[in-house]
């Protein structure tokens, strides 16, 4: 992991001259994305480069717009956990020239989202973590993608013991959207680094 912390650190320095630079860490649930990022903000703190961390779960839309809409699992995971437009023009359009971005955090246990007001630096790196960042929707705003590859069988183990009893909505729900993103948008294929989970 420290190997290619340094190497995605090279990144950032060398192309880290601009106001802003956008890097997203993306990769399939459980395959160690918020551990990556975590790792990266220690090292970025160390080396005074400022930073704004986003994680896209955090974005996630109330459950009766993603569960029992009427669409398979499947869909309702990748396409509408998400409102995927919104998030598009107002937040990954902003991100390169906005002061300010006004964002819906999900809050679980009330199942409900509220705005909040984030301020960003005039320079520094945006980091957004989170499954599916390669969509067609998103990916062009990235400056940097990072994709971490973990087989299914390690991420399904990363689960707690209650969460692997539910295996029929990992085959309806998860898995099966994981297929539809990995065939379509390639992200293993398309990421600018491809990490080992």
């Amino acid at each position: 992991m420290e190997n290619d912390i340094n190497i995605l650190l090279k990144q950032i320095k060398e192309n880290h001259t601009g106001n802003r630079y956008i890097a997203g860490i993306d990769g399939l649930s459980r395959s160690g994305k918020t551990t990556l990022v975590n790792h990266l903000s220690h090292y970025l703190k160390k080396n005074n480069i400022p930073y704004v961390i986003f994680h896209i779960d955090d974005h996630i839309v109330e459950r009766n717009k993603r569960y029992n809409t009427g669409e398979e699992e499947w869909y309702e995971y990748y396409s509408l956990q998400w409102d995927v437009k919104w998030l598009s023009h107002h937040f990954f359009k902003k991100l390169k020239s906005a002061q300010m971005l006004s964002l819906p955090f999900y809050d679980n246990e009330r199942d409900t989202c509220e705005f909040r007001d984030i301020y960003l630096p005039e320079r520094c790196v945006i980091i957004i973590e989170g499954v599916f960042l390669q969509r067609e929707e998103w990916k062009n705003h990235f400056d940097f993608l990072v994709f971490l590859e973990c087989s299914r069988e390690k991420r399904f183990l990363r689960e707690n013991a209650e969460t692997q009893k539910k295996i029929e909505k990992f085959k309806n729900r998860y898995w099966k959207a994981e297929e539809h993103y990995l065939h379509t948008e390639f992200p293993k294929e398309n990421a600018d680094f491809l990490i080992e989970g």
